[in-house]
Formats: structure tokens, C-alpha cells, sequence
């Protein structure tokens, strides 16, 4: 019939097979096949039952979101549900490997569901600020209640076998392969010993005390999780008119922000990997050293553990490797709390291990990250040795937040195989890992490294060198603007509580005081001699360091602390504020929360453009997953290139423009931004131009 839908007959039981690798993803084509399937199998008078399973390691892992756009295309996906639901003959679903999203609202709308031992079922349509659309909300609630479907269903979250199993979602589990499964089920039903019956016939108890307790936990969140609970309420209602509520909700997500900020996020995720570097022939990379066993090598090291490869971590006492060897095994044991590691495989990643002073344990590793402080003097000192003392073909990376990397490789012999990976804090936790790549770096080192990053679970980004990389480069600016806006009336709350409000879990102020702000004094000490005359310059931050309150590990900085509770803004930081406006004659202007916002992002845009336009990152959308995966934009807003499309290039110049009046010097409008405007072009056209670099 086609070749991703095989049909077959066992006797008198009908089968059919999804067979659309690598996942099995129910777009246009798949549901379309399934359909006029069931429809052969249905008309077939020897056919008296029928099995429907999946090829390869999964069942499916649901809706092909590239095919959003298609929804209403026939048969829809409701259409194919219908068509299950209302079959006279008794019809099996056999989920192994997971069964997602449209997956599982496939298999909720057939007579009886079966288990294969290590199945993960969900709906996780709220991460792409949807709602399960094609009667998951109606089909899952009749077969587990209410409340159970509010914890799945707003969460967003995978359910495994035996949950499955006790909350009624599958019938029973079963191990080994589907096929078989499915024909001893479908043969049970024949025989009398198994009962099938459609979803759409159970009823669902009324539970007014856990839709309110729902409504009040997620009434200041995202619109997906309220409206899905709308759904699910609708689940009392006879069937038809349940379905023809959630469809409804499920449409005005659609037409939402939200969902089109999910929806990028998601993909830019995937966008990153495309980089001119990954048809290289990459390096094997078996064992990996980490130098410094400060937090980042502890983090890094970690990371690699829980990725199932060796570490040698140097340190340069004894002290400090074995405070380091502490510190992963606490990394390690938290994993296995969560998890993330087997009781076998914590074992393993601890026998893994090895902390030493000893800089030639690594002379025979396949890769070394370098993880110590931020000075260039010290760095190329330990790349100097570890070109002495490093196999031919090692690659040599080195953990910078701002550093040259270019001037770091030449303090080898080898600058082709250094390159940058700069993890975020804590590193076995954050995702993203910027690849800086240097000027003299061989392809098929930026290649391997892309691999590593996916074999301990980051997402890459490339960058090319400049001072602070994407990220950080970009945080400088948006950095400035926030202490700008303070210099000219705003108070830190504001800011704080502005951006807080924009979707940032933390303002900059708190993260501020997070990240430790004598931290921060040490990059603008370093840079200070570099700074241009014309450049405004905020002094509040250093006179608040100089006081002795670096944040919460002093308990006070721009704001104060019991511990790591925030009880209040820090007095004494709001009077060095006034002071510093006094002592620069600045008269305080009032700013609303949308114009701190406005002026902020507005700044984070400015910045990231002129990235693009001096070709510092490849794409905007490789911007948008620094933003989201390593510094906190709110997801459901997709990143500041996919707001600036929203903005449009014109209202970003004329704010730009604007702005300049006050400070021509910070405020600059790039050319990128003026041709934009002329071409008509978005920077979602730039990222489908630079798609294959």
C-alpha cells in the first residue's frame, strides 16, 4: 500500500505496521496512510481483528511538527481518531520504545493499548505552548481521571510502563517484540479472554477540587497549561462536544505568540548543528583530561563521566585533586538521584575517575579541556605544557569566557588543533557549550568536537573569535543598558522586577549578585584600559564591590540576604546609586516597566545584528539558542532574533535612533538593520539563506 505503512493478515487478524524511519512521525503523509489501511482492513470480511504497531526502536514519536501547517489537511489527525474509535472490529495498539504527543492520541483512540516493557508514554504538546488537539485531553482523562491527566497533561511529562500500566493507559505489558504482542492480544480479544471497547464510551468523574487547585498553580504561567485544563474540564461532557471544545482551545493556540516562540526554540535546538565544518572526518575521542578542578572542571568533568568516557583531572595539589574527586562524586551521586545514571553506571563513572598533580598522566588522552581562571599568562602557560606533553592528534580546548583563542593556540606548536569550549556554570547542568573556533582550527577538530557535544548532551553553538564570544559579547551590552537605565532614574528592583516580568527568571541585578560581583569587576578592571573616552561608563557596580558586597556569598550586594534568601534591596547600594547620579549631575528620568523592557531587549538586539553582520555567529537563529540554552530568555518568547522579526527592522532603527539622542555613542543603528529594511528581508529569511553553510 505504501512504503511507510505495511499491511499484513495472520489468519484472520489484520496488521498494520508504521514503517516511516527514524521515527515513525505522524505527519501528513503517515496518518493519510494509516487511514485508507484501516479502511482495507475494516472492508476485508476475513479480517476480525486488528493489531496496529511500529517498526525500528520506537512506536512514534509523534506529530511531525513540520507539518503544523498542514493540520487541517484530510484526513486530519481527529479524522483518522474517528475512524479507530467508531471501528466494528476491535482494533490494538502495541506501544514500545515511546509513544508521544499525536502518537498516543493515536493509540488513546483504539480499543485496547499494549505495553512493551520500557515504554514512555506522553503529551507534551504545553513545551511547544500548545494543547494535545486530537482528543488527548478527552481520551486520557476518561481513562485515568481528572487529576492524574492535569500532572501529565500541564506538565508536559513522559509517564513510564508501570505508571502507565496502574493508571489505566495500557492494558497490560508485555516484553519482546510488538508484532507479537499485539497478535496474542488481538487473539485474547477473539477468544474472549481480553476486553477491548472504545475510549469514547467511559465517562469521567467531575473533580472540581483539582481543576481549581490546577487553575490557581498555573494562572500566572504560560497560556498553554490554562487552556489545557480548560480541555480536560470539558472531559465530562459527552464526547462530541468534549472534542469539539478542545479543538477549539487547541486552534487559539495555534494562532498564539507563545506557540511560535515554542516552536523556534525547538528547532533552533536542532539549527545549530549545521555548521561548514561537519562533513570533516572527525577524531575518535575515547579519553578525555580536564586541568583545574575549580567549579567548571568539576562541572565538565562531570559531564563527560555521566557520558560514559574516563577523565584524568589535574589539579596542582594534592589537596585541590582530591577536594576536586569529592566534589564530582557528590555531581555523580545527584545524577543517580535524578536518574540520570544507573546504580552500574554511577559505579562505572567512579571507577573512572582519576585526580592527580601529575600535568603527564594526560600525555596519552584523545582530548584535554583546560578550566582554570581567566588570565591569559597563565593559560598559554598550560597550553605550552601540554603541547610537550600531549600526543600528536590531541585536541586542545580551552574553557574562556572572553579570552583570545587565537592567542592561546600560539603558544603552541599546534594551533590547528586548539580550539574554544566555553561550558556554562554549572557545566554537567547548563546545555549550551559555545565552540569558538580559531583561526588556524582544523575542520575536523570543530567537526569532533560537535560530537562531544552531543555525546554528553549540550547544545553547540559555533562562534568565531572576538572578546566575549556570542553570548557574552551580547550580556556586555544588554549589561550596559541595564546600568544605564539605573544612571538615568531607574532603581535595580525596577530593572529587576521589569524583566522578571518580560519572562527572565532573574534580572540582572540578582543574577548579579548570583554570579558574584567582584567577578564581574575583574573583567571590566581587565578591559579598563581599553575602554574608549566616549564610552559611558556606571560606576555604582564597583563602588558596591568596594564596600565588600560581592552578592549573596557576601549576603549583601544590590540586594541582601539570610543565606541564600533575598530579604530586601541593600540601602546602602541604593545611597551609592543616588550619589553616583549626584556626583555626574544627572537629573533621574522615570521609566515605565515596558520602557526598561523595551530598551533592554532593544539593546540585546542591536548587539547580536552587528554579531551576524560581522559574521561572529553563522545564523540568527544560532543566536537565539545562545540566548535560550545559556543565559535565560524565556523560552516562549524564542529568542531575541525571533522577537526583533516581530519588532520589525524599521521600529528597531527608529528606537535605536531614538535612544542615540541621549548616548549617539552606544546607540548605533547597524547597517544589517537599514538593509533589511531595504531588501524586505527577516532574519527568519537569514536563517533559511544560511541553513547549510
Amino acid at each position: 500500500m505504501s512504503d511507510i505503512v505495511r499491511v499484513e493478515r495472520d489468519g484472520d487478524i489484520g496488521l498494520i505496521c508504521l514503517t516511516k524511519p527514524p521515527v515513525n512521525a505522524l505527519g501528513v503523509a503517515l496518518r493519510s496512510a494509516v487511514f485508507d489501511a484501516l479502511a482495507e482492513l475494516v472492508a476485508d470480511t476475513s479480517v476480525r481483528a486488528i493489531v496496529l504497531y511500529g517498526e525500528g526502536r520506537l512506536f512514534s514519536a509523534g506529530a511531525d511538527i513540520k507539518d503544523f501547517a498542514r493540520a487541517a489537511e484530510t484526513p486530519t489527525l481527529p479524522d483518522l481518531l474517528k475512524a479507530l474509535n467508531d471501528s466494528a472490529k476491535p482494533v490494538v495498539s502495541v506501544l514500545h520504545g515511546v509513544a508521544f504527543g499525536g502518537a498516543l492520541e493515536l493509540a488513546l483512540a483504539t480499543h485496547l493499548r499494549v505495553g512493551i516493557e520500557g515504554v514512555k508514554v506522553g503529551l507534551p504538546e504545553v513545551t511547544l505552548g500548545l494543547l494535545p488537539g486530537a482528543g488527548g485531553t478527552q481520551r486520557l482523562t476518561r481513562l485515568t481521571g481528572i487529576a492524574p491527566v492535569i500532572d501529565i497533561i500541564c506538565k508536559g511529562r513522559h509517564v513510564a510502563d508501570s505508571e502507565a500500566l496502574e493508571l489505566g493507559i495500557i492494558a497490560r505489558l508485555d516484553q519482546g517484540d510488538p508484532r507479537d504482542a499485539g497478535l496474542m492480544a488481538a487473539r485474547d480479544i477473539l477468544a474472549g479472554n481480553l476486553t477491548a471497547r472504545p475510549t469514547d464510551d467511559l465517562t469521567v468523574m467531575a473533580d472540581d477540587a483539582a481543576l481549581s487547585a490546577a487553575r490557581a498553580k498555573y494562572a500566572k504561567g504560560l497560556t498553554a497549561p490554562q487552556r489545557a485544563i480548560d480541555a480536560i474540564e470539558a472531559a465530562t461532557l459527552p464526547i462530541d462536544e468534549g472534542l469539539k471544545r478542545e479543538r477549539a482551545l487547541f486552534m487559539e493556540l495555534m494562532q498564539g505568540e507563545e506557540r511560535a516562540g515554542l516552536v523556534h526554540a525547538f528547532f533552533a535546538e536542532r539549527a545549530t548543528t549545521k555548521i561548514p565544518e561537519r562533513g570533516a572526518q572527525t577524531r575518535t575521542v575515547e579519553t578525555v583530561g580536564v586541568v583545574g578542578g575549580g567549579t567548571m572542571g568539576v562541572g565538565i568533568a562531570t559531564a563527560i563521566l555521566i557520558a560514559g568516557r574516563p577523565v584524568t583531572l589535574i589539579e596542582t595539589q594534592v589537596e585541590a585533586a582530591a577536594r576536586a574527586q569529592k566534589a564530582i562524586e557528590a555531581n555523580l551521586t545527584g545524577a543517580l538521584k535524578r536518574g540520570k545514571l544507573t546504580a552500574d553506571s554511577h559505579a562505572a563513572a567512579i571507577g573512572a575517575l582519576s585526580c592527580v598533580t601529575d600535568i603527564t598522566a594526560l600525555s596519552d588522552v584523545d582530548l584535554v579541556i583546560e578550566a582554570i581562571f581567566e588570565d591569559m599568562a597563565t593559560k598559554t602557560g598550560i597550553f605550552a605544557k601540554l603541547d610537550a606533553v600531549c600526543k600528536q592528534g590531541c585536541i586542545l580546548a580551552t574553557n574562556t569566557s572572553y579570552l583570545d583563542v587565537n592567542e592561546i593556540a600560539e603558544a603552541t606548536k599546534r594551533p590547528q588543533d586548539v580550539i574554544g569550549l566555553h561550558f556554562f556554570s554549572p557545566a554537567h547542568i547548563m546545555r549550551l557549550l559555545e565552540v569558538v573556533v580559531g583561526a588556524k582550527t582544523a575542520p575536523e577538530v570543530t567537526a569532533t568536537v560537535f560530537e562531544v557535544a552531543r555525546m554528553i548532551r549540550k547544545v553547540p553553538v559555533r562562534s568565531e573569535v572576538c572578546d566575549g564570544f556570542i553570548g557574552n559579547r551580547i550580556l556586555t551590552t544588554y549589561r550596559k543598558a541595564c546600568e544605564y537605565l539605573v544612571l538615568d532614574g531607574a532603581d535595580f528592583s525596577d530593572v529587576d522586577q521589569a524583566l522578571e516580568g518580560f519572562g527572565f527568571a532573574m534580572g540582572p541585578f540578582a543574577v548579579g549578585d548570583l554570579a558574584g560581583l567582584d567577578v564581574a569587576k575583574a573583567t571590566r578592571d581587565r578591559k579598563a584600559a581599553t575602554r574608549p573616552p566616549e564610552e559611558r561608563y556606571s560606576p555604582i557596580a564597583d563602588r558596591i564591590v568596594d564596600q565588600g558586597w560581592f552578592g549573596r556569598k557576601t549576603e549583601a550586594g544590590y540586594y541582601v540576604y539570610e543565606g541564600t534568601k533575598k530579604t530586601g534591596t541593600n540601602a546602602g547600594a541604593v545611597d551609592i546609586m543616588h550619589a553616583e547620579r549626584k556626583a555626574l549631575g544627572l537629573t533621574p528620568q522615570e521609566f515605565s516597566h515596558q520602557d526598561i523592557v523595551d530598551r533592554c531587549l532593544t539593546a540585546m538586539i542591536m548587539e547580536a545584528t552587528g554579531v551576524i553582520q560581522e559574521g561572529i555567529a553563522l545564523r540568527p537563529v544560532d543566536i537565539d539558542a545562545v540566548q535560550l540554552f545559556g543565559y535565560g530568555f524565556p523560552r516562549h518568547k524564542g529568542g531575541p532574533m525571533h522577537l526583533a522579526d516581530q519588532i520589525g527592522p524599521q521600529a528597531l532603527i527608529n528606537r535605536i535612533e531614538a535612544y542615540a539622542i541621549q548616548d549617539p555613542y552606544f546607540w548605533r543603528v547597524p547597517e544589517l538593520l537599514r538593509d533589511m529594511v531595504a531588501t524586505g528581508r527577516t532574519f527568519a529569511d537569514l536563517n533559511v539563506e544560511r541553513a547549510e553553510p
